[in-house]
């Protein structure tokens, strides 16, 4: 690897990633909401004009697939084609799967759509992911790196969700015939620019990806290439990254959860208006976007300094227990909120929009404490022959989510707020109790028993 690193400086080819990532997630996301509010509009007013239920049939398959197909992506990266050469060709797809968004005039357009974004995704997403994490030789900078990575990556989804209302119904407004196609033609434009930069970028990545994973992370740690029985130790941490994975799960379920219970429970019981001013409840979404922003840098430096200290840093497994604690704290702001209002109270009664800000800033501390550790932690454990598959697994969990949440949120609706909003923490603050008590022997799971076993 052409740059080592050897403290809190980051290799530039790291921002070439963290950039991609960037305009990637603002393609996608300004996509994600084009497809629901394109699909269900008026022929009259450049819509599809088709149902609810198609729409959500066709956003939900986006949301779903482009979680799973990582793994296939990683599987092709690990064994077959260097990860920095699929990254662009996935780019690519995107781009011609917007296109063929700007173009569809029924549901197989569209249909069309999700498939190339797809594939393309599964190309993309967890091998930006490896390449980022086979940049650092030091492991103790993974956790800064990641977390500071998933500031770019909500930048790119707050710059989605915030243009794409504008560029609809001002920027490509004509009369009553709203700017969708045209946005579509705007995703499809970052992916293929973001295409080129990666292909620009590629001369910074040292000969980080050039080879399938299963070579090594970076031809400086020559490993041998034939693929190899795993060794009991590699089996331990793939257990502990598929046993992390499984708590991932439940984060995300509950996290998907947030939002159905913010917009439901908001929408109905906070007072939404300041001075006057009627305060859009899609802002949720921005205030996550921005407060996961403004921690990435933070976090990042705190991990970088805990592991400079004589005891280390706090283990993964702690701080996915914080991730979780904080998510349940967030809950617990809904059923001050209600207290605060009156227990069942009618919709007259309204609570403060401070308990839905103080949700939604919660649940962000939550989500940057749980969510970047994960790529970080599949880096610095996973064997080499199935890197970005193990990867692709972390993804992987977030499809479960996405397709479990609706069920448990009906399953959560035939109780009352209070109950529900109980319940809820209390999973979550017994997840996270687990991951503290169990902390030390689930460390134990990634020792490396047979090198010391040799140098001993």
């Amino acid at each position: 690897m052409s740059e080592i690193t050897v403290n809190n400086k980051k290799p530039f080819g790291f921002y070439v990633c963290s950039i991609a990532f960037m305009l990637e997630r603002a393609a996608y996301y300004a996509a994600k909401y084009l497809i629901f509010v394109f699909v269900t509009a008026t022929v009259l007013t450049g819509g599809l004009g088709l149902t609810k239920v198609e729409a959500a049939l066709i956003q939900s398959n986006l949301v779903a697939f482009t979680y799973l197909a990582p793994v296939i992506g990683g599987y092709i990266s690990d064994r077959y084609i260097g990860a920095r050469y699929c990254v662009p060709v996935g780019l690519a797809l995107m781009a011609g799967g917007y296109y063929f968004g700007a173009t569809a005039t029924d549901a197989t357009g569209m249909n069309i759509l999700v498939i190339l974004v797809a594939i393309g995704t599964g190309l993309f997403k967890g091998n930006v992911a490896a390449i980022s994490g086979s940049l650092f030789n030091d492991k103790e900078q993974l956790d800064s790196a990641f977390s500071l990575q998933y500031s770019f990556v909500n930048l790119g989804a707050f710059i989605g969700t915030t243009a794409v209302g504008i560029l609809v119904a001002s920027t490509f407004a004509h009369g009553d015939i709203q700017g969708f196609r045209p946005v579509f033609k705007v995703c499809s434009m970052i992916c293929a620019i973001n295409s080129l930069w990666f292909l620009f970028g590629t001369k910074f990545l040292g000969e980080v990806g050039k080879k399938p994973f299963k070579a090594g992370k970076s031809t400086e740690n020559k490993v041998e290439t034939e693929v190899k029985p795993m060794t009991k130790t590699e089996k331990r941490k793939v257990f502990a990254i598929i046993l992390v994975s499984m708590f991932s799960v439940v984060f995300w379920v509950f996290w998907y959860l947030t939002y159905l219970a913010a917009y439901d429970y908001g929408g109905q019981f906070i007072n939404m208006t300041v001075g006057g001013f009627e305060i859009p409840l899609s802002w949720f979404d921005s205030l996550n976007s921005f407060t996961c922003i403004a921690l990435g840098p933070v976090l990042g430096a705190l991990w970088f300094k805990l592991s400079k200290r004589p005891q280390g840093d706090l283990s993964l497994f702690k701080k996915l227990a914080l991730g979780l604690s904080f998510l349940g704290m967030s809950f617990l702001m809904l059923v001050f909120a209600e207290l605060s209002r009156g227990v069942g109270a009618d919709a007259s009664s309204k609570a403060s929009l401070v308990y839905l800000c103080a949700f939604g800033v919660l649940l962000s501390i939550g989500e940057m404490l749980f969510s970047p550790l994960g790529n970080s932690f599949v880096t610095k454990y996973a064997p080499n022959k199935i890197y970005s598959v193990l990867l692709g697994v972390w993804t992987f969990a977030t499809f479960l989510a996405g397709k479990s949440y609706g069920y448990l949120y009906a399953f959560a609706s035939k109780f009352t707020i209070i109950q529900a909003y109980v319940a809820i923490p209390i999973v979550l603050f017994i997840c996270a109790t687990l991951l503290f008590v169990f902390d030390k022997k689930l460390i134990r799971l990634l020792e490396d028993e047979e090198l010391e076993e040799q140098t001993a």
